[in-house]
């Protein structure tokens, strides 16, 4: 009789299981069974205090409660092994929610742990790219520096260039104008001593005539 309510229990726990899905389902037809196993203790425990109150009222009190006790144990015997089945079938489920509930958590840490690598990669890939970008920019301003370098060096060669040939054509000038006023000093001077010496020859007086012979 043990073997057989321990059956259909477990039969009963399957079909639930079967017709049902998800762990929490299950739980939930073990618990029903479990308060069915309740009621049937309290109904079954009642029911025979309602029996060996009985039995006091008879002549042979011990006869009728002693073939009361082994069929009060047999019965609160089966209902015990029923709530160990479903005790059993609990601890189960829980044990497999508890692995389930690992083994998500594990999944999405590792998922978690996936997506940090690949956003790690995307930042490190994007920052390489940024400092390669950063590289080449650098080179172009470098070329771009050194031609404007160069340029600006040829402007100022040339701006050199051009003002010494001024300074040049400018001493050049002032030689050709001091040499003009030179030699116009000259003229100049040459002119008043001619004049000076015109002028004395014409002011000296004449020489007195010489005595007759006789």
């Amino acid at each position: 009789m043990k073997k057989r309510i321990i059956s259909l229990l477990l039969s009963t726990l399957a079909l639930a299981a079967a017709s049902q899905t998800g762990d929490e389902q299950v739980l939930a037809a073990v618990t029903a069974e479990r308060t069915r196993v309740l009621t049937e203790r309290v109904a079954q425990e009642a029911k025979f205090d309602t029996l060996e109150a009985a039995c006091y009222k008879k002549f042979f009190v011990n006869n009728c409660l002693n073939e009361l006790a082994p069929q009060r144990r047999d019965i609160m015997k089966d209902l015990k092994n029923r709530e160990v089945v479903l005790d059993a079938r609990e601890r189960q489920i829980k044990a497999a929610e508890q692995i389930r509930k690992t083994e998500e958590k594990s999944s999405l840490e590792a998922l978690q742990q996936a997506a940090e690598r690949r956003a790690k990669a995307l930042e490190d890939t994007r920052a390489r790219e940024e400092q390669s970008r950063l590289k080449i920019q650098d080179r172009i301003d470098l070329k771009a520096n050194e031609g404007l370098s160069a340029s600006e060096a040829a402007k100022r060669v040339a701006g050199s260039q051009e003002k010494a040939q001024s300074r040049v054509q400018k001493q050049a000038a002032s030689a050709d104008e001091l040499q003009k006023f030179k030699d116009k000093q000259q003229e100049v001077a040459e002119r008043k001593a001619t004049r000076e010496k015109r002028l004395l020859e014409q002011k000296k007086p004449a020489a007195a005539p010489l005595p007759e012979v006789r």
